[in-house]
């Protein structure tokens, strides 16, 4: 079993900046893929950054230069910092955890969400 938990949402005016935080939790050999995915009502989740065991990243257009994605494997931990923010940013922001549970099977997990308003 492996539970995801996020944390960090907010609101905050346009130009200004949250660090989310998403901590993975349970029984897994290792996670070798964690992203950050976003979704407003009526639309489609969309990917927002990922980041593999190896260090890797990468980043939808839309947030490439503003949000950086890091991880703590110490604490099974990634983190989506998100700076100058704009109201297009308002989204319930979603982490996602690819691991090899103590099974040896491969799974994908969701956690709740946590919400991110941009308004003035």
């Amino acid at each position: 079993q492996v539970t995801l938990v996020e944390s960090g949402g907010g609101s905050v005016q346009p130009g200004g900046s949250l660090k989310l935080s998403c901590i993975v939790s349970g029984h897994f050999r290792y996670c070798y893929d964690m992203s950050w995915h976003r979704q407003v009502p009526g639309k489609e989740r969309e990917f927002v950054s990922g980041i593999d065991n190896g260090g890797s990243t990468n980043y939808a257009d839309s947030v490439k230069g503003r949000f950086t994605i890091s991880q703590d494997n110490a604490k099974n931990t990634v983190y989506l910092q998100m700076n100058t923010l704009e109201p297009e940013d308002t989204a319930m922001y979603f982490c996602n955890a690819k691991c090899r549970d103590t099974g040896g099977f491969y799974l994908s997990k969701w956690g709740q969400g946590t919400q991110v308003a941009v308004s003035s």
